[in-house]
């Protein structure tokens, strides 16, 4: 008697659909055209790659075609034009993927993305990617990055020194940071070309540079560490 209800109920959603015909209130839920949307807002535009790119007076910004290569890889992109910036602290190349369209309005000073297809969600992430990478190079080569890097420790400390006895220089002139962390001797890292590093103090790196991605160290900008708690008996 117990499978009796659930055999009825069965039934009767079966007999609408042979014959035709549906009840007024499960007509929305059983049309087959029904679509099911969760959400009753327009697709609007990436907040980051939407927003325009202040060139400063003193950047240039130009749009330079690249030599057209053989795409070997499949579903790869193959950038087509890259955005030259150059300013009063050095210069910066960005290849721009060829989905993504750059212009520049010299007359209002402002660079503005757009893609090809705003559904597909590769192409609207790179947009945003994009739009900051070349907000980044704008500011670097105009004003430049600064980077502190603090050295926690008993004893650690940090020198610039023009040589090393551990590692080679890969460019002529290059210096090397010479760490004190807690080895029995120095750890030498050398200073990539295009950064200035100096030590305002034995415990802080200062690095400057045009390219924000080498900013990379051991504690950045005052960043907390969480230690863990002492067991005390």
């Amino acid at each position: 008697m117990s499978c009796l209800p659930q055999r009825c109920a069965r039934q009767l959603l079966r007999e609408p659909f042979q014959r035709g015909s549906l009840p007024l209130f499960l007509t929305p839920a059983f049309s087959p055209s029904r679509a099911q949307c969760f959400s009753t807002t327009a697709p609007v535009q990436s907040r980051v790659g939407g927003a325009a790119i202040s060139v400063p007076p003193e950047v240039s910004f130009t749009l330079v075609d690249l030599p057209k290569t053989l795409n070997r890889g499949h579903g790869k992109d193959v950038p087509t034009h890259a955005a030259q910036i150059k300013g009063p602290k050095g210069e910066m190349t960005l290849n721009i993927p060829s989905f993504l369209t750059v212009s520049h309005d010299q007359a209002t000073s402002k660079a503005t993305l757009s893609i090809q297809d705003r559904e597909v969600p590769h192409q609207r992430a790179m947009w945003g990617t994009t739009r900051a990478l070349l907000q980044n190079h704008v500011t670097g080569v105009s004003e430049g990055h600064i980077c502190v890097l603090s050295l926690v420790g008993v004893g650690y400390r940090a020198t610039i020194e023009p040589k090393a006895t551990t590692v080679s220089p890969t460019y002529p002139g290059q210096q090397f940071v010479s760490l004190k962390v807690g080895f029995s001797h120095p750890i030498e890292l050398g200073i990539p070309e295009g950064v200035q590093a100096s030590t305002p103090q034995p415990t802080r790196i200062l690095l400057e540079g045009v390219d924000k991605r080498k900013g990379k160290g051991i504690f950045v900008n005052g960043e907390t560490i969480k230690l863990k708690a002492k067991k005390i008996k």
